[in-house]
């Protein structure tokens, strides 16, 4: 064997192993599909995080003017209020993306119904 054909060789076999580790290697997973569980701690976050910033705020305010409990309240209502406002929002998103993803879905099993008759 020749030096040349021993290179050639070398590099077919090494093309060989970086496919076979390609292969084996795991697949981060899809950030378009996220899971049920996901989606609700999304919200649950969006609601604990509305209140958090009104329970600052409130807190903030009544310490700075020695109102104790006025701001405070009316704070964690408005940021219970903003929480729930975000969470509906989400939720529309995630409707709405689903049912563009379902009516994508419907359309291309159509389409290919439509090509076989």
């Amino acid at each position: 064997m020749t030096d040349p054909d021993k290179a050639a060789r070398l590099a077919a076999l090494e093309a060989k192993i970086d496919a076979a580790k390609g292969a084996q290697t795991p697949r981060p997973p899809a950030d378009e599909h996220y899971s049920g569980a996901q989606h609700a701690w999304r919200m649950v976050i969006e609601l604990v995080s509305g209140l958090g910033i009104g329970f600052g705020i409130g807190y903030g305010l009544d310490s700075l003017f020695g109102t104790m409990p006025l701001f405070l309240v009316l704070f964690i209502l408005l940021g219970f209020i903003a929480g729930i406002k975000t969470m509906m929002r989400s939720a529309n998103e995630i409707q709405e993306k689903q049912l563009a993803e379902a009516a994508a879905h419907d359309d291309t099993a159509q389409s290919g119904d439509d090509e076989g008759a």
